[in-house]
């Protein structure tokens, strides 16, 4: 499989991990990582978002975790091959036995959203099998610095569920981005970012493309610094 080409960085892929899409590079591009010192990422995969972030920030430290070897051996090569290397570092751990006496100022995650089902593809990356979204918020929400964001990118039909349990463990929504495939279509996913303090939400609305294959002006501004194309 052909690595996956960035301005600062390239990504190794397999067809045994979730390739780079859309999602991940959305998270990567919109995740508030500015005021950041130490992130934390629960399901690496390729590590595309890490590597989003430690471009975008340049003092962060990063750690990635996820359960499959696979995914672990994956990132740790792209991330030892970027220029970024020595701000990374991953592990292969189960984010619910994950133990730190450090506290992270971001808490980043494009999570399994399917519920368990008898396909093989993409099976832990994809399904709720290893890491239900209530297992991700509890665990978050213990990890995160008193002014940390916790920030995930999901489907828009499961926004109001996660935002309720989120709600359940002190964790109020601070900002909500509603991503359109294309314009005049209905939300395909949401940005959701949530805190240990209750502030005024923050709301906006992103459209991908703006006609089928033709990326819209402002995901061609957002992701400028990191696709290799032009307007």
């Amino acid at each position: 499989m052909k690595p996956f080409k960035f301005k600062q960085f390239e990504i190794l892929q397999s067809s045994d991990v979730f390739r780079v899409g859309t999602d991940g590079v959305m998270l990567g591009a919109l995740a508030n990582v500015d005021n950041a010192d130490r992130v934390l990422e629960v399901g690496t995969g390729t590590g595309l978002i890490s590597l989003m972030l430690a471009q975008r920030n340049p003092k962060a430290e990063f750690l990635g975790l996820d359960i499959q070897n696979a995914a672990f051996e994956l990132t740790r090569r792209n991330f030892q091959n970027s220029i970024f290397n020595a701000r990374l570092k991953n592990i292969q751990q189960d984010f619910k036995l994950f133990e730190s006496s450090e506290k992270f100022d971001l808490i980043v995650s494009n999570p399994p959203y399917f519920e368990e089902s008898d396909s093989s593809k993409d099976k832990v990356a994809r399904q709720t099998i290893e890491l239900n979204f209530e297992q991700l918020i509890s665990k978050a929400s213990v990890l995160l610095s008193e002014n940390g964001i916790f920030s995930v990118i999901i489907p828009a039909e499961i926004g109001r569920d996660f935002i309720e349990i989120a709600g359940g463990y002190h964790l109020f929504l601070d900002r909500r981005v509603a991503i359109k495939g294309i314009e005049n279509s209905k939300t395909k996913r949401l940005v959701l970012e949530f805190s240990l303090v209750e502030n005024v939400i923050k709301e906006s609305v992103f459209v991908i493309e703006k006609s089928p294959r033709k990326y819209s002006d402002q995901y061609l501004e957002l992701t400028k610094e990191f696709h290799i194309f032009g307007k």
